[in-house]
């Protein structure tokens, strides 16, 4: 997709608001794993963002737009006395662009610091640079996003927040309340709680030298196969019997990963807390109704 590379430098040479472009995420990494359908991530430095914000038109230049999300201007977490502006923006030519507008006090704040945020620590590269901002931009360690051994406080905070979760799904499901379940069951407890202790697990396996990847985007990939089935067995249809299934195939998995984890770190797993929390289920399940 260097056509997409080169459309975007020749607009930010030709525009004169825009001081500088960065390309970051994983189409800034030499050795990433892209496709056809990999995004651009695009940090637009321009000397004012509000044209950026008031009139969108621009972000037709790049082709013929299918459908755009706009972020509201708000604060740069790592600079917050400077605003920015962001849009996600699919084209009919089925790239995706993810545009991030900063002020130039925002990179110059950054520079000053010699501390790169997360996004730009994980990897850039400068596809223009008009007045020399980037030049004492530290270089991307690429371990931003790597996890960091858990405290022991932590591993047991997830823990137990993953099973506080249970009961509000048992009696959901004992309802018949379907969608408040499936949230519980298939975001909360998976995405906040299994995904983190899953890769704790998988960088264990790597020295916590690796990340996974934004909602375990990696996890096939770097999970054995038979963990792997363990995992799909946690998801399931619109069924009731099928989802009380699902939430026992979660805390089963949960509690073979956790252990494993547990044991790695030399961290003891509470098998009180799991035992009395699988035992009010098992009650929830079988209460007549």
């Amino acid at each position: 997709m260097d056509a997409v590379i080169n459309m975007l430098t020749l607009w930010a040479e030709s525009n004169d608001s825009v001081r500088a472009m960065l390309l970051t995420s994983s189409r800034a990494k030499l050795d990433a794993s892209v496709d056809d359908l990999s995004d651009f991530d695009v940090l637009l430095i321009v000397s004012d963002i509000t044209p950026f914000h008031t009139d969108r038109s621009w972000i037709k230049d790049f082709g013929r737009v299918l459908v755009a999300y706009w972020d509201p201007v708000q604060g740069v977490p790592e600079v917050p006395e400077f605003s920015m502006v962001g849009s996600v923006v699919q084209y009919e030519d089925d790239y995706h662009i993810d545009f991030i507008v900063w002020p130039i006090g925002v990179l110059q704040q950054i520079v000053a610091a010699q501390n790169l945020p997360d996004g730009l620590d994980d990897g850039y590269r400068v596809l223009l640079d008009k007045d020399g901002l980037t030049d004492s931009l530290p270089a991307p360690t690429y371990t931003a996003y790597i996890p960091k051994k858990p405290t022991e406080a932590e591993y047991l905070q997830c823990i137990e927040y993953f099973f506080s979760d249970i009961p509000y799904v048992a009696k959901c499901l004992w309802r018949d309340e379907l969608a408040p379940a499936k949230w519980c069951l298939d975001y909360d407890m998976k995405y906040n709680f299994l995904f983190k202790m899953l890769e704790w697990w998988i960088a264990h396996q790597h020295d916590w030298a690796i990340a996974v990847g934004v909602n375990g985007r990696g996890l096939k990939k770097h999970l054995p196969q038979k963990y792997w089935a363990k995992l799909e067995a946690t998801y399931c249809g619109a069924g009731i019997d099928s989802n009380w299934d699902a939430l026992f195939s979660s805390i089963t998995f949960f509690r073979q990963v956790a252990i494993e984890v547990g044991q790695y770190l030399e961290y003891t797993y509470p098998h009180a807390l799991d035992k009395g929390v699988t035992a009010h289920t098992e009650r929830v399940r079988a209460k007549p109704h």
